[in-house]
């Protein structure tokens, strides 16, 4: 019979705690290396450009011990608790995790972004500290705590998709096609869990759960696939790259790292398929718990990241923003990196829709957007003196429904990440504006490029408040040009069908 195990709640705590604070500044040594290899094999310059940058800013985190990205995520949490063990106390599972995600997001030498809204419907009123968690439990055999903890930011997340197959349809096809057209707002190259089968939760979970499982698709290639399922792993991994998107959609040749798979009986009128993005940020760790006190990770040897050769910046357009013209926007070229230096605003989703609601009852904006540029961020909060903390890009396409009102206001440029829609690119055209993306997964190196930040308006909406960011040298790339040719049409189109060789 198996010895039961008392686990201390506190003991509970600190280690969600400390799991959190762990995968919000380290990237997991499987993914480092896969990327590290894919930024190798890369021909595409803008994607290998991209993946640089990854790669860098990834390095930088883990040195400074602050967030890979400045979206830190909805914490889900999949829990197996043995059913030979008991935890101390009247506190429940739920609420001991929920203070650990409290603990970790309001940590005074490294902050983490609250996201979580408390009604998703009306108010959507930031909760302040990142809870609640979403929390699955699952009584397994066994005298221990396993928790798999992740945090998911909103890009990949939103881009989670789910339909129910006839049984004889083709799992394949339909991955392939929806990856086809999600767009780079899931921030590739990452990896796609796809669960098939169960109810239509279970597909959901079991995704979620399978995309977070070791990377090994450089093993299997090398080796041969030895079941049905890994042969479906390889074919999809092979077809979705070979669909040319590439890192942050630039067009390239690794939008995947790893297809994950996962199965589960269902009835037999039925094939449920669920598919789970994993972005380039991939932060979850698995810890376990045997009584003995908290568990904790230790810290990867920083021997793992790449130093990324090349990076330096002479020879690229440097850009004055606070003396830009049309004129020289028209000049620049899709796919051009620029290194901008001045004054530009910040704002996104809840700035947008108040800025859109005043314009239209006729109110004056509190900022003037005529001349400026504006970067669509949420940042983290500042610490030990820095100006900001990790600041990279929010997806664009959630601001397309404003553009158009914000161009008409004067406004030159727009930062972000990801493609825009059709009508939006038509649009920045006919004002002879111009689209940028800073490369999402590169919080920290962008972040570094703000030498001061200052609140001009909304301050009431926390990180998406409008603010005044002053820069130098701060890295974007041409997306959309002045004359409306965009990047994240032309990029994937040049490099599908793009043969590549396995990963080393």
């Amino acid at each position: 019979m198996t010895q039961a195990t008392v686990l201390k709640p506190d003991d509970i705590v600190e280690t969600v705690r400390a799991a959190l604070q762990y995968i919000a500044v380290y990237h997991a040594p499987d993914y480092l290396a896969h990327l590290a290899s894919a930024y190798a094999r890369e021909q595409s310059p803008a994607a290998k450009a991209a993946m640089g940058q990854i790669l860098e800013s990834s390095r930088l985190a883990a040195l400074g011990r602050r967030p890979i990205c400045q979206d830190t995520g909805m914490v889900t949490v999949f829990a197996r608790l043995g059913q030979s063990a008991m935890i101390a106390g009247d506190r429940t599972l739920y609420e001991l995790v929920n203070e650990g995600v409290r603990l970790a997001y309001l940590d005074a030498g490294n902050p983490l972004r609250a996201s979580m809204v408390a009604d998703p419907l009306l108010e959507r009123r930031n909760t302040g500290d990142n809870t609640p968690a979403v929390t699955h439990v699952e009584l397994t055999r066994g005298n221990k705590l396993e928790l798999l903890i992740a945090a998911k930011g909103g890009g990949s997340e939103n881009k989670a998709r789910y339909t129910m197959l006839n049984p004889a349809a083709s799992v394949e096809d339909w991955v392939v096609s929806t990856i086809e057209g999600l767009g780079a707002g899931w921030c590739p190259p990452g990896l796609v869990g796809v669960g098939v089968g169960g109810s239509a939760e279970q597909a959901m979970l079991i995704a979620k759960r399978a995309v977070m499982e070791e990377i090994d698709m450089s093993d299997l290639l090398a080796r041969g696939a030895s079941t049905p399922l890994e042969e479906m792993r390889v074919r999809l991994y092979h077809r979705i790259n070979a669909l040319g998107i590439g890192a942050q959609g630039l067009g390239g040749l690794t939008t995947v790292v790893d297809v994950k798979l996962a199965t589960a009986p269902t009835h037999a009128a039925s094939k449920p398929v669920a598919l789970v993005p994993q972005c380039a940020a991939n932060r979850h760790a698995k810890v376990v718990m045997d009584g003995s006190g908290p568990a904790y990770l230790d810290a990867p040897d920083l021997a793992a990241w790449p130093r990324i050769e090349g990076s330096e910046m002479a020879g690229l357009r440097r850009v004055n923003v606070d003396r830009l013209t049309r004129e020289e926007m028209a000049g620049w070229a899709p796919g051009e990196t620029l290194l901008l230096s001045g004054r530009i605003l910040t704002g996104r989703d809840a700035a947008h829709k108040r800025m859109a609601d005043m314009l239209a009852r006729g109110e004056e904006l509190p900022v003037s957007l005529r001349g400026r540029v504006i970067y669509y961020v949420g940042p983290v909060d500042p610490v030990d003196g820095e100006a900001v903390g990790p600041a990279g890009p929010t997806t664009a396409t959630r601001m397309d429904p404003f553009t158009r009102d914000m161009l008409g206001q004067g406004l030159f440029a727009m930062i972000g990440k990801a493609e825009r829609g059709a009508e939006t690119v038509r649009d920045i055209a006919r004002h002879k504006a111009a689209y940028l993306i800073a490369v999402g997964g590169a919080a920290v190196l962008v972040a570094k490029a703000i030498r001061s930040s200052k609140v001009l308006a909304f301050e009431d909406l926390g990180m998406e408040a409008i603010r005044e960011f002053t820069v130098e040298d701060m890295p974007v790339m041409v997306a959309v040009t002045t004359q409306g040719a965009a990047i994240h049409q032309t990029g994937p189109a040049a490099w599908r069908g793009a043969q590549q060789s396995a990963p080393a």
